[in-house]
């Protein structure tokens, strides 16, 4: 890094303070580094703020929703505050309901499970798999991968004005699901202007932000998105915990996603021996069972913790990141960057690329193994969208996240590298320089192929 561009970065503001900051890791070559965490669109390391939060909440952890006592009282407070303050954050419209889920991909299963008869779902090829898979029961169509943003709206255009009438008195429920930006490319897509053709054919749209939340301010009203969805573990905050915020009567109407305490406001047995349950009709009809209230609770802290660093700064010093790690691989002829929009498209700190003469998992083992730095490789759970950017065949086997061939053999994979509020520059550049190294000297360990992971041999 110049000196010039050290010097803005250090204008911009520090990295956020986050857990794991200062862990230490050992080297195949001896010695230990302080580990470099690259894999943030993945999980995120949880912010120090919201483990502080965590932390001074734990002594006063009481049943929510259940109990006349104090800490019962209390954690049922925290537990809807927590969700008034992620409706702040996202900027849901004042008859929206928040859910709180496991993760994205529970939240649009929960989603999936409440569409009305006769749905038609629409979603790119591109998503992730947890934005592709939930329609199993939907009619499903899949759209081909765009290679611009405008392509992508015309695409949606489209394939919405072809879509089949479903009844005597005009078309039925639509739905579009698309991605904020790629968990593979960091690219942002157009979702403002996708959401308006959604609306134009009389359909709904759903945003998968799971890779969005965490870089970008995200309103609900300003993208005009009905339904929005994105875990805690993206979001710096821990494990176990999601959102889906949105328009209610779709999920007022629904069956609870799931049965049991909580989702019923009353419970009668009827004469012939069974039971009828009348449902709630607020979020509470699909958090059935104990809540997790340090979930929720953490997911609000960490809103906060952005909300109030600024999402103008925290934005300009990732993408000063990010114009560090683009420029140090374009320096490297080996390096291919993968990207469906082109090199000027506006992106989050999402990377992904293949090195010529290696594969990925062998690249990605010899970064960890001898350089400290935590990157992805495989698939990403976007099987179609790698596979489309790689150029390979539908039908070609591959793992998420478990490639299969041997150090020097061809496989199909990719490496990412992504990064965030908590990322410090240090950890940037010791990325570019590891994969300087490893493609002009290579690799100073041997590796072997264990369990489908490539591995320092022992």
């Amino acid at each position: 890094m110049s000196v010039s561009t050290a010097a803005v970065a250090q204008t911009v503001c520090p990295p956020l303070p986050v857990l794991g900051r200062d862990v230490t890791v050992p080297l195949v070559t001896g010695g230990e580094v302080t580990y470099a965490a690259l894999d943030y669109a993945a999980s995120a390391p949880a912010l120090q703020r919201v483990w502080d939060d965590v932390a001074a909440y734990a002594p006063y952890y009481g049943s929510v929703h259940r109990g006349a006592g104090y800490l019962s009282q209390l954690s049922t407070d925290l537990f809807e505050n927590a969700r008034r303050t992620v409706e702040e954050f996202l900027d849901c419209r004042p008859d929206d309901q928040l859910i709180f889920t496991r993760s994205t991909t529970d939240s649009l299963n929960l989603l999936a499970a409440a569409l009305p008869a006769d749905c038609q779902v629409f979603v790119f090829e591109t998503e992730h798999h947890a934005s592709l898979l939930p329609w199993k029961d939907a009619e499903v169509t899949y759209l081909n991968a765009p290679r611009t943003p405008a392509q992508a709206v015309e695409t949606l255009e489209q394939a919405l004005a072809a879509r089949t009438v479903s009844n005597e008195e005009g078309q039925g429920p639509a739905l579009v699901c698309v991605t904020g930006a790629s968990n593979v490319t960091g690219e942002l897509w157009p979702v403002r202007e996708l959401a308006a053709a959604a609306h134009a054919h009389g359909a709904r749209i759903v945003l998968d932000a799971a890779q969005l939340a965490p870089h970008h301010p995200v309103s609900v009203q300003d993208l005009d998105v009905d339904w929005i969805a994105f875990s805690g573990h993206k979001l710096y905050a821990p494990f176990g915990s999601g959102v889906l915020a949105g328009r209610a009567d779709w999920l007022q109407a629904a069956d609870p996603y799931l049965a049991g305490g909580g989702a019923s406001r009353k419970v009668t047995r009827r004469e012939d021996g069974g039971v009828d349950v009348e449902w709630h009709d607020s979020a509470a009809r699909h958090e059935a069972g104990s809540p997790n209230v340090i979930g929720a609770y953490s997911i609000a802290s960490a809103c906060k913790a952005l909300t109030e660093a600024g999402f103008d700064t925290l934005v300009a010093r990732e993408q000063h990141l990010i114009a560090e790690v683009r420029a140090g691989l374009a320096e490297v002829p080996q390096v291919k960057v993968l990207s469906l929009f082109g090199d000027d498209a506006p992106r989050v700190g999402v990377i992904s690329f293949v090195v010529d003469g290696w594969n990925s998992s062998h690249f990605a083992a010899a970064l960890s193994a001898e350089y400290g730095i935590g990157v992805r490789d495989g698939l990403f759970c976007a099987h179609p969208l790698v596979r489309t950017l790689l150029g390979s065949d539908p039908q070609t086997q591959g793992e998420c996240g478990a490639p299969e061939a041997a150090p020097g053999e061809k496989s199909l994979n990719a490496i990412r590298v992504s990064f965030g509020a908590g990322t410090p520059d240090e950890h940037v550049e010791r990325f570019v320089t590891a994969v300087r190294e490893l493609v002009t000297n290579g690799a100073k360990w041997n590796y072997h192929t264990e369990n489908g992971r490539c591995v320092p041999a022992v």
